[in-house]
């Protein structure tokens, strides 16, 4: 269960970026749903993260998680990691990213553990009206160790409601996991 968590909030909070005009400089705040699959535990929880260009073609990012699952189960994430973007269309991004990830779970009677790795991943984002856009690929997070890593799909939504505001939908399917999240995104420049 312990490595379900950790993947869970690995992949699901990490710095996937997609921005207005495929602007890489925002900071966005986050509320999740999650689901571990083939056993019967669900949580909630909140996070923060960012991302800020350093060039055209690559920008720093991070987020932060806590999550609340069934049983007192409480989590706690951390992504540290670097991105690379490159147009492939008008108005679409190719990005390729590699992050540090760090994750604590503690479990009510059993005390805490953590575990950090890596993160890997790889997708596209684009522009598909001058107010919606997309974004969609695939990760890998392993924990090193014992872990076999995870592999996950991603998708999301973000509707633009002013050139430094947009909010919207995303998910997460892995192995084990699944994750559903509503996202506000404030950007503070190109």
């Amino acid at each position: 269960m312990f490595r379900s968590l950790v993947l869970l909030a690995a992949v699901s909070m990490s710095g996937a970026a997609f921005a207005q005009d495929l602007d890489y400089n925002f900071v966005q705040a986050s509320y999740g749903q999650f689901e571990l699959d083939g056993v019967d535990v669900d949580g909630d929880g909140f996070g923060i993260g960012g991302s800020v260009a350093v060039s055209d073609s690559f920008h720093l990012f991070g987020s932060y998680a806590t999550a609340d699952f069934d049983f007192g189960v409480d989590m706690n994430t951390l992504s540290l990691g670097v991105g690379y973007n490159t147009p492939v269309a008008e108005s679409i991004d190719l990005i390729a990213s590699l992050a540090y990830v760090s994750a604590e779970v503690e479990v009510p009677g059993f005390g805490s553990d953590d575990d950090s790795g890596y993160g890997l991943g790889v997708g596209l984002r684009g522009m598909a009206s001058p107010a919606v856009e997309l974004q969609g690929g695939i990760s890998y997070v392993d924990f090193g160790g014992n872990s076999d890593g995870d592999t996950s799909f991603g998708a999301g939504l973000l509707y633009h409601f002013s050139e430094s505001f947009a909010a919207g939908v995303s998910g997460e399917w892995g192995d084990d996991i699944s994750s559903y999240q509503l996202n506000g995104r404030f950007f503070f420049g190109q």
